[in-house]
């Protein structure tokens, strides 16, 4: 700990945002770079707080305390190989993640937290400005063969881990670009698809051959998968839940992850936009308050929509925790993102009835009731229509963003796998399927997740494939890594 008294003595500071006028005319990042003074700064605000619930908080142990210190000291390569040590890809946690670890900063409780997602983003940064990020291939090679399939977080940070074990590692991803959800599902104004091929272009150096266009099950028989020792299922959950009420046939009432992928092929100038899934000139609203419904906000406001609005069945959200969600739990509070800032009607406890459409149709509206949530002490919450609270919202395009359901079927059946009772491929402590070499990690397995539940569990499948294939294993497990020597 390098400033006992830092968190006293500095407050925590954000990133400045372009404003949003100006930054809805593009799809760039937005974010403007700190100097290292004050992120040094920042680093400097880590308590020394005995036990650092941080730990617990992230799914990746990842070690906060120990980098927040080397930033604070100006040792950014040593914060490098900290971060590095269980974090394959922190560029894109440093962005994406909802920082759970923040939520459990021990300075929460009482200020504003450590701002560790900003710190890390900067030190992976640091890393690919110095050139100090460099391929790693491994010295020896097992000559055991293993397929992974699936290319988001989950399938790239196993492939790294299994990789460097010194395995002959292939990817398969049905998509025609690498990155799964991070290419196709995040907008670029979250994160821009360069900083996904500058880490494609490392693991490429380190050795791991990637397959595209290339749908496991579908166009690559699954008896192919024979060849190799070991199987690795990353393909994420990926079926998505429907809005089965009147009307949900209206042209123009469109899948979120539809809207979002097709839009990201046009930023990466694979077509033009399709006006079918454009927002320009359209009423639109979007049904669903997660993360994904927020990108379809941002999205919307980009093509220039005449208004966007987004419905929640759930009520509003404190603004700070209540006595029944304590610290250092994740907080379930009122959360704007930058995509909410740039333009958005908001409403929570309203129920989509009914998809109205035209005589051709198409989506001209929306019918919806309030809603309120009964509450019983030992029983599930009682969803209630409020009389008299019938509304029609105009409406062209509605973005259903109502989560997912599980992965697809159509692999598991051909693998004779067995699911969980919520539609997931069933996996063990280790990993392991009931088929004695194939593996599963990820959202695939844990159902719909964060970004940093899918690089810890394909770091912690690595090591269970590792030690299956080779009778131990050296790959670290959550919490595991080897620190620089003081």
């Amino acid at each position: 700990m390098g400033e006992i008294r830092g968190f006293l003595e500095y407050d925590r500071i954000q990133e400045e945002d372009i404003k949003p006028e100006e930054r809805v005319k593009n799809y760039k990042e937005f974010h403007k770079e700190l100097p290292t003074q004050e992120l040094q700064k920042q680093g400097g605000r880590c308590m020394d707080c005995g036990i650092p619930f941080c730990h617990s908080g992230c799914p990746l142990g990842n070690l906060i305390p120990d980098f927040n210190d080397a930033v604070y000291k100006n040792e950014w390569q040593k914060a490098l190989k900290i971060l590095h040590a269980t974090n394959n890809f922190p560029e894109f946690t440093g962005r994406l993640c909802p920082a759970p670890c923040e939520s459990a900063c021990v300075l929460g409780i009482i200020e504003p937290p450590v701002a560790i997602e900003m710190i890390e983003k900067y030190i992976v940064e640091r890393g690919f400005r110095e050139g100090w990020i460099k391929p790693e291939p491994p010295a020896r090679r097992t000559n055991k063969r293993v397929a992974v399939i699936g290319s988001g977080p989950a399938g790239l940070a196993a492939a790294q881990q299994l990789n460097r074990a010194g395995h002959l590692v292939t990817v398969f991803e049905r998509g025609s670009k690498i990155g799964g959800l991070l290419r196709y599902g995040i907008p670029d104004f979250k994160l821009e698809k360069h900083i996904i091929d500058r880490r494609l272009e490392q693991l490429e150096a380190e050795g791991i051959q990637f397959k595209t266009d290339t749908e496991v099950g579908v166009n690559y028989p699954v008896d192919n998968l024979k060849e190799f020792d070991a199987v690795v299922l990353c393909g994420g959950a990926t079926a998505r839940r429907d809005l089965p009420i009147p009307g949900a046939d209206a042209e123009g009432v469109v899948q979120a992850m539809d809207f979002l992928k097709h839009n990201n092929g046009f930023v990466d100038n694979l077509h033009e936009l399709d006006s079918h899934l454009s927002a320009k000139g359209k009423d639109v609203i979007v049904i669903g308050g997660g993360d994904t419904g927020s990108d379809c906000v941002g999205t919307s406001n980009r093509h220039g929509a005449n208004s966007v609005t987004n419905f929640e069945i759930l009520p509003l959200p404190p603004e700070s925790r209540t006595l029944e969600n304590p610290w250092p739990y994740w907080p379930f509070t009122l959360k704007t993102t930058s995509s909410h800032e740039e333009g958005v009607n908001r409403n929570w406890s309203i129920q989509t009835k009914e998809f109205l459409k035209d005589s051709r149709g198409q989506l001209k509206a929306l019918r919806t009731v309030e809603v309120e949530w009964i509450r019983r002490p030992g029983q599930r919450p009682e969803l209630k229509e409020v009389p008299e609270t019938e509304k029609e919202w105009p409406c062209d395009l509605a973005l259903l963003s109502l989560g997912f359901t599980g992965p697809e079927k159509t692999l598991s059946e051909k693998l004779g796998l067995k699911l969980d009772n919520r539609s997931n491929i069933k996996g063990e402590k280790n990993y392991n399927t009931n088929v004695n070499n194939i593996f599963v990690a990820g959202d695939m397995r844990r159902g719909q997740s964060l970004i940093v539940w899918a690089i810890s569990e394909g770091r912690e499948a690595a090591h269970h494939v590792d030690k299956f294939l080779m009778g131990k294993s050296k790959l670290p497990v959550k919490g595991e890594g080897d620190l620089p020597t003081p």
